[in-house]
């Protein structure tokens, strides 16, 4: 008995920002293209659920190819459209993109897809590279990264002088606007009054 091999299926995907927007647009284009079946959502680009898409990956199979209409409607941003793609590819899962005509089933689709990730890399190293070089360049002149203190130099002065004035350290923090923790992060442990009248 011969069994039968299961047919690949072009997928599509398609995503808007708001309820106002509409999906025709893009809805069109990938039944130009061929899609079997759309999945949509409504969701910014910065948010992380997109209950159709995950939906969409549950049901895609070795030999699919997903489609979309423009690349920003897959991907937050480069890293995670190039995660998103690898993560296909892992799964023996094609990719196009309509607009832009890339098509990862091709080597030149594929080719495109390696540079991406090789200037997503090239720009993760040199942020990393100019926040290091910052850094140091800041060290050098003195300075220390952070954020910046609380308390100033006259400001420790003057919770020293109301300390010696007898003001407990709630007092202190209260008119100064910082909390315990911090003036005794500056200022050290409150000695009691018997310990230094002795």
């Amino acid at each position: 008995m011969e069994q039968s091999c299961p047919v690949s299926e072009l997928l599509g995907y398609a995503r808007v920002s708001t309820a106002e927007q509409t999906l025709d647009l893009q809805s069109d284009a990938l039944r130009a293209a061929g899609c079997s079946r759309i999945w949509t959502d409504v969701a910014s680009g910065a948010t992380t659920s997109r209950p159709e898409l995950d939906s969409l990956f549950s049901h895609l199979r070795a030999g699919d190819t997903l489609a979309v209409w423009r690349l920003d409607r897959l991907g937050r941003n480069l890293p995670h459209l190039l995660q998103t793609i690898t993560d296909l590819e892992e799964k023996g899962v094609g990719f196009r993109s309509l607009t832009e005509s890339i098509d990862t089933t091709t080597a030149g689709g594929k080719l495109i897809f390696n540079i991406f990730g090789a200037l997503a890399s090239f720009e993760r190293d040199l942020i990393r590279e100019r926040t290091a070089a910052g850094l140091a360049a800041a060290r050098a002149r003195g300075k220390v990264g952070g954020r910046p203190r609380k308390m100033t130099d006259s400001r420790i002065k003057q919770a020293r002088k109301m300390r010696e004035g007898g003001m407990s350290q709630t007092e202190i923090a209260e008119i100064l606007g910082v909390g315990r923790t911090t003036l005794y992060q500056y200022l050290g442990p409150q000695r009691s009054r018997r310990s230094t009248d002795q």
